[in-house]
């Protein structure tokens, strides 16, 4: 499946018992010698009464992580395509917290809960809590803003998006170590108040087309610095997504399209 060009491999972890090493993961992700995906998810039976589902997230590089918007909106039209719930509003436990899914036409809304400016919330080792931050990256100082949407972002404002390395500029902010758990590194080109460019390095899976959570995470580091309105679309390379966010205090809204690409099977070497 795949979000505006963020790809996963999804298996259901609930008609069939599942019990993946890192190792296999990898060998899944690999777009050369398997599958193929920047990351798989799992669909698990809830450990809490108020979730339908348990969300699980694993990069190509094995690590588990907190969140991932795009793959949750896939999440969504998985399990109402495979039979294994009817609804069209569908809460989900993850790592990062509670969620809610719903399915509107070809669009899938995410409330994505309330956006966590803390720093500890990340973890991101500063001193205090403030809008923006600088930080030293490659030799050079750049300003930053961190928030996490159930997993850490680094949010950084460029005034043109095709002149910034991406790959070695997200590279050394991933890796930082004042983000003793790693972040993925966004990085927002404002084009007017209600749009925005934006390209993400995903922590453990490298540039991406698309990443939900850096789109949520972008538009609540704008609307904090007072550069962007309530409702903002934003341009990834796979397409665009629509974020809503009244401001502090408030969840967060995240609307975009999902795309299933083809069903299989495949035996996993133990």
């Amino acid at each position: 499946m795949h979000g505006l060009g963020n790809d996963f491999v999804v298996i259901d972890a609930i008609t069939q018992t599942i019990d993946l090493t890192t190792e296999q993961i990898i060998a899944i992700s690999d777009r050369h010698l398997g599958i193929g995906c920047d990351q798989l998810l799992l669909v698990e039976k809830p450990s809490i009464q108020q979730a339908e589902f348990r969300y699980r997230i694993f990069n190509s590089d094995g690590g588990e992580v907190e969140q991932c918007g795009n793959g949750a909106r896939c999440f969504a039209l998985f399990v109402r395509q495979q039979g294994l719930t009817t609804s069209n509003i569908i809460p989900v436990e993850t790592a990062g917290g509670l969620i809610e899914l719903r399915i509107e036409g070809d669009q899938v809304v995410v409330n994505m809960g309330i956006p966590d400016f803390r720093p500890h919330s990340l973890p991101f080792l500063v001193d205090n809590q403030a809008e923006t931050y600088d930080l030293m990256v490659n030799g050079a100082e750049y300003a930053i803003g961190a928030v996490s949407m159930g997993n850490p972002h680094a949010v950084m404002v460029v005034e043109d998006l095709d002149k910034v390395d991406i790959e070695t500029l997200g590279r050394g902010i991933e890796a930082h170590p004042q983000f003793p758990n790693r972040v993925n590194a966004g990085f927002m080109q404002i084009v007017k108040n209600d749009e925005i460019r934006l390209r993400v390095y995903e922590r453990g899976a490298g540039e991406t087309r698309a990443c939900g959570t850096g789109a949520c995470a972008a538009v609540a580091v704008g609307r904090l610095r007072g550069l962007l309105d309530e409702r903002v679309t934003v341009h990834l390379v796979g397409g665009d997504l629509s974020i809503e966010w009244p401001g502090e205090g408030d969840e967060l809204l995240m609307s975009g399209p999902a795309t299933t690409v083809f069903d299989g099977k495949i035996n996993i070497d133990k």
